[in-house]
């Protein structure tokens, strides 16, 4: 079994945050049971400070607060799991670190990818595309006068 690598990490990562608790849920039934833990922290709910820039290079100023849900745990060989979820899902922050945790195991790996994170992965790319799909049904197209001459 190969090295886990950072981006992999990343993107199950990404994929379980965007989740919740009731996405993961409806996909542990077809996934291997994950293992025990402890809880290390959490999951606890809290605020993080959301910063901007002008312009997109300009100073940065804070553009205000966000809640934020985070929670980690240990599993029984050691292995600690962390994750950081928008809003208040105190469920989903636990069930995203325990399967962040039971991933960077290489002989879990495999199926928890296959039954868990890539089909949320479809779901939330299915998602994003009929997103895309019905702004770019309103999109306008504006003729400029260099273009009417």
């Amino acid at each position: 079994m190969t090295q886990m690598t950072n981006d992999e990490r990343r993107n199950w990562m990404g994929v379980l945050a965007r989740a919740g608790a009731a996405g993961i849920t409806a996909r542990l039934d077809a996934a291997p049971p994950l293992p025990p833990h402890t809880r290390l922290r959490g999951p606890e709910i809290g605020l993080t400070m959301l910063r901007g820039r002008a312009g997109g290079d300009g100073a940065p100023f804070n553009l205000g607060e966000m809640t934020v849900t985070r929670c980690a745990v240990r599993l029984e060989d050691g292995t600690v799991g962390h994750a950081y979820l928008a809003g208040r899902d105190l469920r989903g922050a636990e069930l995203a670190a325990v399967l962040d945790a039971a991933l960077q195991d290489p002989t879990r790996r495999p199926a928890l990818l296959e039954t868990v994170v890539a089909p949320l992965a479809a779901t939330q790319a299915e998602a994003r595309s009929e997103t895309a799909r019905k702004a770019a049904a309103t999109r306008v197209r504006f003729l400029t006068m260099a273009n009417m001459r």
